[in-house]
């Protein structure tokens, strides 16, 4: 793969993975679900929702464009698809309701006494969820098997996460500092940039099919 190439995939991936997953907006549902806990147990909680958010999205990446083929479902199909479903979660933190949806999952798991609460909410589907293994799909289909490309796209699935992780070790301050407004300041302008993303998504994938 040409170096060129290789540096803005990873651009685009990495910016587009890092929107998806958001680590910032994960830090008031971080405090929820841990609320109580010491700050032992806060730790572990970070670490194995981090370890089970990388498993779940890298495993996306490298079996996802296999299952589509025995789906019978081609890329450009998966794109658009992918890009609608993108536009979803955009729509979501544009308007507000992402982070509604974050927070009502965070108090049921915190009235059920969840006991694995790395593995619920935090992994999935708020780190791992439909949003970013669709990206994960679409990322990984686009590098077209090539090893220095999935290699790649493996470093920043962990890159990303491991800013998730950070995020989590200061969770409570991130919040505090960041506010009311600025978590949905944040929130906003991610959604905005997910949401051409997910345009464009589609405009790639209908190219595909009619091109």
């Amino acid at each position: 793969m040409d170096l060129d190439l290789l540096l803005s995939s990873a651009l685009s991936s990495a910016v587009t993975l890092f929107i998806v997953v958001d680590p910032l907006g994960l830090a008031p549902a971080f405090v929820a679900v841990t609320e109580g806990m010491p700050a032992t147990a806060r730790n572990q909680v970070g670490w194995r929702a981090t370890a089970i958010a990388v498993v779940v999205l890298a495993g996306a990446a490298l079996i996802g464009d296999w299952l589509l083929r025995h789906l019978g479902i081609g890329l450009p199909a998966f794109r658009i698809a992918g890009g609608v479903l993108l536009f979803a979660v955009a729509s979501e933190m544009v308007l507000g309701g992402r982070i509604e949806r974050q927070s009502r999952e965070a108090e049921q798991a915190i009235e059920e006494r969840v006991r694995h609460v790395a593995a619920f909410p935090l992994a999935i589907p708020l780190m791992a969820g439909p949003g970013a293994l669709t990206a994960v799909i679409l990322l990984a289909g686009e590098v077209g098997g090539a090893p220095v490309g999935l290699a790649t796209l493996m470093g920043i699935i962990v890159a990303v996460c491991a800013v998730c992780l950070a995020v989590f070790r200061f969770a409570a301050r991130i919040s505090g500092w960041l506010g009311i407004t600025g978590n949905v300041v944040l929130s906003r302008l991610l959604g905005v940039l997910l949401a051409a993303l997910a345009v464009q998504y589609v405009i790639d994938g209908t190219k595909a099919v009619w091109g």
